[in-house]
């Protein structure tokens, strides 16, 4: 552990492996925050599942805070309370999936606005930019955010939103948050959305770096089971959040109950999952680097990645999502894939269990052909999440797969 500090001059505690050191508290927070036991008659310890679809009223209009289902559920409350706390937010809101919570972000423009997005982007996002915002007279600029240029060149007098994703799927570019909400803060009304699911709250936090909204699709790293589809959003802007709130009310884009208990179940150990996937990534991503039969490694906690310093200057770590190029094409990643023992082939991440898939014909195929060779989505561009088995275990399965090429 050593100290140094950042370009304001704040001291900033280092942990070892050169990326910053967690503070204090985490975890406790992820334990303990929105779980009283007194606000339950029971005083359950685990906070229950409020099932019912509607709350008696002591009059007409009087209520205790809830009233309709969609409107509010005190299971749901629980987690959105969890949740802010975990990005130092104050008010959290939860969602049927990530691309809900990206819709009821979206729904919150108006025809003729402007949003900058970044060029590399899950293919659901790009799917739902391309073909339903731009439906509705809101125009969009793909732009290489890790170039501010490009990112300020690309701000225009109608922009409104702009949309990043941190490190980015599938090419794990790392966008330095601070610098583009300082170029995106430059212009009045502009909100900045960072999509921090491929780290979760625990290796990132981007409010704390400028950031208006985070975003997450909870079906990954936050909820970890590979059980659960659900998004979410965290902010510290009482306006943004009250627009939200209200959307996700009018729209019904709400997660169930269920759903809501089993993602504030996971919340409880995701320091030690996280924590866990990292030491796992990177133990994979240094035998693929040295592999004859990998071209190159995508892996910001490589010294070869090239945002491999912002990495460590923004970041706590990073998780288990990795991507690499395989030397060949559509032919040997099929058979690589196919071979795979351990892993499993399919798509989605931030489980326990690994996987792996090809996005150039599974999560990013709806992506247009030309964008995706621009930004190198190639045939070769294998994406795997590297999940908490043993480390030599997965290595070798890795290893057999590859000698089948």
């Amino acid at each position: 552990m050593s100290i140094n500090k950042n370009t304001n001059g704040a001291e900033r505690m280092i942990a070892d492996d050169g990326f910053l050191a967690q503070p204090k508290g985490f975890a406790t927070k992820a334990i303990h925050v929105g779980q009283e036991a007194s606000q339950w008659k029971s005083n359950a310890v685990v906070p229950p599942i409020s099932m019912s679809t509607t709350f008696k009223q002591f009059g007409p209009a009087q209520h205790s805070g809830f009233e309709y289902g969609r409107s509010g559920n005190p299971t749901r409350d629980v987690l959105e309370r969890c949740l802010a706390a975990l990005d130092n937010g104050k008010y959290g809101l939860t969602f049927s999936s990530g691309l809900g919570a990206t819709t009821a972000m979206i729904t919150m423009l108006e025809a003729g606005d402007h949003v900058v997005a970044g060029d590399d982007l899950y293919g659901g996002t790009n799917r739902l930019l391309r073909k339903v915002a731009m439906k509705m007279n809101i125009t969009i600029d793909f732009v290489d955010c890790t170039d501010l240029a490009k990112v300020e060149a690309a701000v225009k007098s109608n922009t409104k939103l702009f949309w990043i994703e941190t490190p980015t799927n599938p090419l794990l570019k790392v966008i330095d948050i601070a610098a583009v909400c300082a170029v995106a803060h430059k212009f009045p009304g502009v909100v900045v959305v960072v999509d921090n699911t491929f780290l979760s709250s625990y290796f990132q936090r981007p409010l704390d770096l400028g950031a208006d909204i985070v975003m997450y699709s909870l079906t990954k790293y936050m909820n970890g089971h590979s059980d659960v589809i659900m998004g979410a959003t965290v902010t510290n802007d009482e306006a943004l959040y009250e627009k939200l709130k209200f959307l996700q009310n009018a729209t019904g884009i709400v997660p169930s109950p269920f759903d809501c208990y089993l993602v504030n179940r996971s919340l409880k150990t995701l320091s030690l999952r996280m924590e866990r996937h990292k030491m796992n990534s990177l133990a994979v991503a240094k035998f693929l680097e040295n592999h004859p039969k990998v071209e190159r490694v995508l892996h910001p906690g490589l010294p070869s990645h090239p945002q491999h310093e912002l990495a460590k200057r923004q970041t706590y770590g990073h998780s288990g999502i990795m991507s690499f190029y395989i030397k060949g094409g559509l032919e040997e990643a099929t058979k690589f894939l196919k071979s795979l023992e351990v892993f499993t082939l399919a798509e989605s991440l931030g489980g326990y269990e690994s996987l792996a898939e090809l996005p150039s014909v599974m999560t990013h195929a709806s992506v247009p052909e030309e964008q995706r060779i621009a930004l190198g989505i190639t045939n070769g561009l294998i994406r795997i999440s590297v999940g908490l088995e043993d480390s030599d275990d997965l290595i070798e399965d890795l290893k057999q797969a590859l000698s089948n090429i």
